[in-house]
């Protein structure tokens, strides 16, 4: 058995291959050496800690996962870096695909907010939300509407609720992969209602 004080002598090179074995020791070693420094480049970029930090845990999350699969042939630091780039990319088109059904449904609600016709679909789309949000687990439902309704942080509503932050972020993954799965294209409408 080695003793975490031999990782930090080891190479990149050779924790990939204890990685690829499944060693979480070596996988440890990795988040030491470079979480910080990959939250860095992507708070850089997007300008919202949290949400850095998010994206951060992401790309290691993917890495476990597929830590077999992955190539390193440049090394890894090229890699790691690479894929952090990508998952910012990945955000940022995202979230141009969110804002045009947005802008789309803005224009459409201008247009003919007089008709009482929309004002009837939007109170049925209204209550279609708030039935499935009704629906969550008592613990998932209270997270998603604390973040929803008050705009408190992640943070914020672990202390609030006293809990890990790991636990409101779980339960917020939850609660929206759940109003994805049931309410599909009108989730985007969540967030505007």
């Amino acid at each position: 058995m080695r003793s975490i004080a031999d990782y930090k002598d080891y190479s990149d090179a050779h924790l990939v291959d204890l990685l690829r074995a499944d060693d979480h020791s070596a996988f440890n070693e990795m988040l030491k050496r470079y979480s910080a420094i990959l939250i860095n480049f992507t708070y850089r970029r997007v300008t919202d800690l949290p949400l850095a930090e998010d994206l951060v845990n992401d790309v290691w999350v993917d890495l476990w996962a597929k830590r077999s699969q992955y190539a390193y042939a440049n090394g890894f630091e090229p890699f790691i870096f690479a894929a952090m780039r990508n998952r910012v990319l990945l955000h940022f088109r995202r979230g141009k695909i969110s804002q045009r059904y947005i802008d789309h449904f803005k224009a459409t609600y201008c247009e003919e907010h007089e008709s009482s016709d929309l004002l009837v679909r939007s109170n049925e789309l209204s209550a279609l939300i708030e039935k499935e949000i009704a629906a969550l687990p008592i613990k998932m439902r209270e997270v998603f509407e604390l973040s929803r309704k008050t705009a408190m942080s992640r943070k914020e509503i672990a202390e609030y609720l006293k809990v890990p932050e790991n636990t409101v972020k779980t339960n917020m993954h939850r609660a929206l992969k759940t109003l994805k799965t049931k309410l599909g294209p009108v989730m985007v409408f969540v967030f505007l209602i």
